[in-house]
């Protein structure tokens, strides 16, 4: 009986250590900015309601000016910064976007301000927004599984429309970055005037090895 109990509380505490092993390795994930390289290519399925696996976002990377990426979306001029933030493209743009922020870990927080312009309704205003790195696991999209860092975005949102419409409430937006897609391969995003929006990664091609 006291075989089986030494036993017992071997197995117990060899199970606590490998929990805590997972942990550590979870807690010590680091996430470098990311080389991107010309030629680089994301499709996105975008949906609504209805989920789809249909690509109808197409980035495609076609020079590197400094700090700025320039390519297109769905061929129409694109340009992000160097950590992959959305600075101008056929839908919006932002003064100071930082939906990334590297080197990332969990645990990680930053807040930014930036000016916004929704191009379909020439509304523009200001959001700020709060970020958090909330975890590293894994993630499951059209274009595979991967280990991904989960982040979690919440903003204040205010602005105005060309009509005198007026804008102001709160976003949320949870969304995964995985530096082997070296891109957020799936987001979640919830404005109290557009609804909720999911964007996942359905395909991608990458010039050069990280």
């Amino acid at each position: 009986m006291h075989a089986s109990l030494t036993s017992s509380r071997f197995r117990k505490y060899r199970t606590f250590g490998f929990a805590l092993l997972l942990a550590g390795s979870a807690q010590a994930q680091i996430a470098d900015r990311p080389a991107i390289a010309v030629g680089d290519r994301w499709q996105f399925a975008v949906y609504y309601t209805v989920p789809s696996r249909t690509p109808n976002r197409t980035w495609v990377i076609t020079s590197i000016d400094g700090e700025r990426l320039l390519g297109t979306e769905n061929g129409e001029p694109l340009t992000l910064t160097a950590e992959l933030n959305v600075v101008d493209s056929p839908r919006q743009s932002e003064s100071n976007p930082q939906t990334l922020s590297f080197p990332l870990e969990v645990g990680k927080r930053w807040r930014y301000t930036s000016n916004w312009l929704f191009k379909p309704k020439s509304s523009r205003g200001t959001t700020s927004v709060d970020v958090v790195v909330i975890g590293h696991e894994t993630v499951e999209v059209p274009a595979g599984t991967f280990q991904a860092f989960k982040l979690k975005a919440t903003g204040e949102l205010g602005g105005s429309s060309p009509s005198n419409t007026f804008y102001a409430g709160q976003t949320t937006t949870t969304y995964w970055y995985s530096p082997a897609a070296r891109g957020v391969v799936k987001s979640v995003a919830h404005n109290p005037y557009q609804g909720t929006t999911t964007v996942e990664l359905v395909y991608f091609r990458l010039q050069s090895k990280q």
